[in-house]
């Protein structure tokens, strides 16, 4: 398998994941698929590449890695035109598709760049709402093709949340997986539903959060402070269900009742 990693799109969530995959070694393909003028695109290419270097500047300002590494990471990293999508996606081992989020738009990208696409690349959508389902009839060979949804920043936070549709093969999803294990992220497999994991937990306490604050049960500021100190803390530890557990399903019974 090829160990190129291209990204359709050269927004936030595209260099996010070029910094990851770079860091970890990989050469990455940011890919634009507009048509543009050559000073647009230039204008493009020094932002996305000059936003890469600043990233990776402060992680190594911040301790995590030796700052003399920085040239060589930005180093793999190509901003490349619409007329190199072609030979981008077909030399890729995965496309990260992450255009606006308009199921329209994204059907249309994701026709194009799979009809481009290398027969044995996997293709996975970074949306955080739209249903793999939902777009998968528009992909060239929908066994390839899946949702992998990164939680941002994609450089900071380990997770990302593999959705597979009904015409998924189980060895895409194994090999992304796999990929992305070997590269210290946290992936983990859930159904095609709204929300995933996170944010359909994450939309219910946010709810209940600005409820408390309508309701007059705290300031938002002692709100957000017992998050950070005490529900962020204990659960940065415990998972939810092993909270559970530990506590007993009995203590949530009742709790819940109460």
């Amino acid at each position: 398998m090829s160990d190129i990693i291209a990204c359709l799109g050269a927004g936030r969530m595209g260099r996010g994941i070029a910094v990851v995959f770079a860091y970890a070694g990989h050469p990455v393909k940011l890919v634009d698929f507009k048509a543009r003028s050559e000073a647009d695109f230039k204008k493009l290419e020094t932002e996305a590449l000059g936003e890469i270097r600043g990233v990776l500047s402060n992680l190594a300002k911040f301790g995590m890695f030796d700052a003399s590494k920085v040239d060589t990471i930005v180093s793999r990293v190509s901003v490349v035109p619409e007329s190199g999508a072609q030979a981008a996606f077909s030399s890729a081992a995965v496309i990260f598709e992450g255009v606006p989020e308009v199921l329209d738009l994204k059907r249309e990208a994701l026709a194009r760049a799979s009809a481009l696409a290398g027969r044995n690349t996997i293709i996975a959508s970074t949306t955080s709402t739209i249903l793999v389902d939902d777009m998968a009839d528009a992909v060239v060979d929908a066994g390839r093709f899946l949702n992998a949804h990164w939680l941002n920043p994609a450089f900071l936070v380990p997770l990302v949340e593999l959705s597979p549709g009904a015409k998924t093969r189980p060895e895409t999803t194994a090999a992304i997986k796999s990929m992305l294990e070997g590269i210290g992220k946290a992936p983990v497999v859930c159904a095609a539903t709204p929300g995933y994991i996170v944010p359909r937990i994450q939309g219910m306490a946010m709810n209940e959060a600005a409820r408390m604050v309508e309701e007059g049960v705290a300031t938002a500021e002692d709100i957000d402070k017992a998050i950070i100190h005490g529900f962020g803390f204990r659960f940065a530890i415990l998972g939810l269900l092993e909270f559970i557990d530990w506590g007993g399903g009995d203590i949530l019974y009742h709790t819940s009742r109460y």
